[in-house]
């Protein structure tokens, strides 16, 4: 028989964005207490919305804008019981544009993050990345691998650099303070609320079939992804961070079935019924900087199974239905624009 749950007070920072509104609903329908710290930079007001409109979470669901720096030291730990860290720069495009705000955003948030955290050894979850393995040195990805990183000349990479910085800085306040933390890298998270402004490919192949617009593929589209559903994902974060053996520890969350970003889309066109083209698209005239990119990225999974028995349940086919039937309900500005994460 297992143990009733004990709802818990949840601090979760970039809970207005994709990942946040879909992990925030999970807690919140569990019977916990969630307080949301967003800058709404990339997050989107319209997924408080989809949270709140369960009236039996409004009372149980805060929302505080500002930036999580500014806005910690405002609060106590003692009025928590955990910590997800979700707010991040994002987005490829983000990415290769605005270097210096992803780098100072990744690394100081989490940064202060972790020092609240460490005043009362609160358990926390810091999002990271299949970024961090930069190149890759083998495939699937290992979470003990080395990582190879391009030259600094590529921007692109500055994201990888970020977040892998933000893990040193976990894994640092863990062995010298005992902080239990864990560390989620994604791959490739995908479903309905994620948007296409700052570079996702699915929400952005899925909206240009709906409209009957070109699927615009970058490169040749023979590199390789494994894509993941958001629904899936945020089933697992909770257990990872109050399982104890999971503290201190990396771990690879995402789907092992690849698939190339021209497949992709024709997978795309043919699941909608679209009567789109898809058209290539070079590197150089995608993003207004240089770019750099890798064949392969595709995750182990083994150590998540062992630790907590992680397997994707929703097929690929019914993510992308799910996420076009949700895009057909965006607002005409947000459907148009992606405006969000």
């Amino acid at each position: 028989m297992s143990t009733p749950h004990k709802p818990l007070r949840v601090l979760m920072t970039g809970g207005g964005g994709f990942i946040g509104s879909h992990l925030s609903e999970l807690l919140l329908d569990r019977g916990d207490t969630v307080t949301v710290v967003d800058d709404f930079s990339t997050g989107r007001r319209g997924n408080l919305a989809i949270v709140r409109s369960v009236a039996s979470r409004v009372d149980r669901y805060r929302v505080i804008e500002g930036t999580v720096s500014s806005v910690l030291p405002t609060l106590s730990p003692l009025d928590f019981d955990c910590v997800y860290h979700l707010a991040a720069a994002v987005g490829v495009r983000m990415v290769v544009e605005r270097p210096i705000h992803t780098i100072e955003t990744n690394v100081h948030e989490a940064s202060a993050v972790l020092r609240f955290c460490a005043e009362r050894a609160l358990p926390v979850l810091i999002a990271s990345t299949s970024e961090v393995y930069g190149k890759g040195v083998r495939v699937p990805m290992r979470e003990d691998d080395d990582v190879v990183y391009g030259s600094t000349a590529y921007s692109r990479w500055c994201y990888a650099c970020s977040k892998a910085i933000d893990e040193y800085l976990a894994l640092a306040y863990h062995r010298e303070f005992g902080l239990p933390a864990v560390i989620a890298r994604f791959f490739n998270t995908v479903g309905p609320r994620q948007i296409g402004e700052y570079g996702m490919v699915l929400p952005r192949f899925v909206a240009a079939a709906l409209e009957g617009r070109d699927l615009e593929v970058h490169g040749d589209g023979m590199q390789s992804r494994c894509f993941c559903d958001v629904r899936d994902v945020v089933r697992v974060l909770p257990k990872l961070v109050e399982t104890t053996s999971c503290h201190g520890r990396v771990f690879n969350i995402g789907r092992e079935e690849p698939i190339t970003i021209r497949a992709l889309a024709e997978l795309v066109v043919k699941t909608l019924g679209s009567p789109s083209a898809i058209r290539a698209v070079p590197y150089e005239k995608a993003f207004s900087a240089g770019f750099d990119d890798l064949l392969v990225r595709q995750p182990d999974l083994t150590r998540i199974r062992a630790a907590v028995g992680f397997e994707p349940r929703i097929s690929f086919v019914d993510t992308i239905r799910d996420l076009a039937a949700e895009i057909g309900r965006r607002p005409a500005h947000d459907a148009a624009t992606g405006a969000g994460r």
